[in-house]
C-alpha cells in the first residue's frame, strides 16, 4: 500500500541516509595514520572537482538575467549573511552545560554558510514561485559565499587551522573559487556532455561530499568525538536547529510582506533565504578548521539540512495547493 503523501514528505532524504552511513562507517572503521594523510589529498582533489562541476553547471545567462530584481536578491542575502549570523551569535551565549562550545561553533559556522541551489530552486518551482529569481538568488549566494563565509567565520569564531583571516580567505579562493572559475570557463565545451551524463555528474557531485564527510568524521572519531557529545546534547542541538529555521522562515515571510513582494517573489525569498548549503559547507569546513574539529563543526549542518528539507517540502506543497485553488 502506498504511504500517505504527508508521510512521504517526512521520509529522510536518501542522501542524508548515505551521509549518516559515512558517519557510521567512520565511527566503526576510521581512517588513521599515513592512510589518513593520503585520504586527505584525495579529499582535496574531490573538493576541487566538486566546485569545478558547480562552476560548469551554473548558467551565466540565468544569473545575469535576474540581477535586475535587486530588492529580492538583497533580501535573500540579508537573511543568509545577516540575520542568520546574528542568530548564530545569540546561540553562542548558551552555557556549555546545555551545548558544548564545539557544537555552538558548528551552529555559528552553519549560520555563515550560503544558501542551497538545487533544493531552493526545486521548492520554488513546486510552490509555483519565481523560479528565475530563485536561480539568480541562490547562485549569487553560493558565489558570494566562497568569500563571505570564511570572513564571517573568522570574525565570529576567531582563527582556526593555523592562519589569519586573509590566509583562510586565500585558502578558500585557491581550493574552491579557482576550480569554480575553471568550470565556468570550460562550460561552453562540456555543458552538453554534462547534460547527457547528468546521472554520472550527480554521482560524482554527491560522492565527493560523502568522501569529505567520511574523512572529517574519521579524524573526529580518532580524537574522541563520541566521548565528547551525548545523545541529550544532539537532541538539544536538533531543537535549536528547529527554532533557528522557524525564526528565519517567519522573518523572510514578514520581510516579503513589508516590502510588498508578489506571492511568486515571496516564495523565492523564503526558500532561498532560509536554507544552508551542505554541498558548500562540508568542503569549506574541511578547509577552514583543523581536521579533528570538522566532525563536530558539520554535525549541526547535517541536522539542519534534513530539517530544512522536511519543513520546506510541507510549505511548498501547501503553497502549490493554494496556487492551484487561486488563493
Amino acid at each position: 500500500m502506498t504511504p500517505p503523501a504527508w508521510l512521504r514528505r517526512l521520509t529522510p532524504d536518501p542522501y542524508i541516509v548515505a551521509i549518516l552511513a559515512m558517519v557510521l562507517l567512520a565511527t566503526v572503521l576510521p581512517v588513521r595514520g599515513d592512510m589518513a594523510s593520503g585520504f586527505g589529498l584525495v579529499t582535496k582533489l574531490a573538493i576541487a572537482l566538486l566546485f569545478f562541476l558547480h562552476g560548469a553547471k551554473l548558467s551565466r545567462e540565468a544569473v545575469i538575467g535576474g540581477l535586475t530584481h535587486w530588492r529580492l536578491h538583497l533580501t535573500v542575502l540579508a537573511a543568509t549573511f545577516g540575520l542568520f549570523p546574528l542568530l548564530g551569535v545569540a546561540t553562542r551565549a548558551l552555557p556549555a552545560a546545555i551545548l558544548p562550545s564545539s557544537l555552538t561553533a558548528g551552529l555559528m559556522f552553519l549560520c555563515c554558510l550560503p544558501s542551497t541551489v538545487q533544493s531552493s530552486i526545486a521548492f520554488t518551482s513546486v510552490a509555483r514561485g519565481n523560479v528565475a529569481a530563485a536561480v539568480c538568488a541562490a547562485s549569487a549566494s553560493n558565489l558570494l559565499g566562497i568569500v563571505v563565509t570564511p570572513i564571517l567565520a573568522a570574525m565570529t569564531l576567531g582563527t582556526h587551522g593555523g592562519g589569519n583571516m586573509l590566509d583562510q580567505v586565500g585558502s578558500v579562493a585557491v581550493q574552491l573559487f579557482l576550480p569554480f572559475l575553471a568550470g565556468q570557463i570550460a562550460r561552453p565545451w562540456i555543458r552538453r556532455w554534462m547534460v547527457d551524463h547528468s546521472r554520472l555528474v550527480g554521482y560524482v557531485d554527491r560522492g565527493s561530499i560523502l568522501l569529505v564527510v567520511y574523512g572529517a568524521f574519521s579524524a573526529a572519531v580518532v580524537e574522541g568525538l563520541w566521548r565528547r557529545v551525548s545523545v541529550e546534547q544532539v537532541l538539544v542541538l536538533a531543537l535549536i536547529c528547529v527554532l533557528l529555521l522557524a525564526l528565519v522562515l517567519a522573518a523572510t515571510i514578514l520581510a516579503s510582506h513589508l516590502l510588498g513582494f508578489s506571492r511568486e517573489d515571496e516564495i523565492a525569498v523564503v526558500f532561498c533565504g532560509s536554507k544552508k548549503s551542505l554541498a558548500s559547507g562540508v568542503p569549506m569546513a574541511s578547509i577552514l578548521f583543523p581536521a579533528p574539529a570538522v566532525g563536530m563543526i558539520v554535525l549541526p549542518l547535517m541536522i539542519f539540512h534534513q530539517l530544512q528539507l522536511m519543513a520546506c517540502a510541507v510549505i511548498a506543497q501547501k503553497w502549490a495547493v493554494r496556487a492551484a485553488d487561486g488563493i
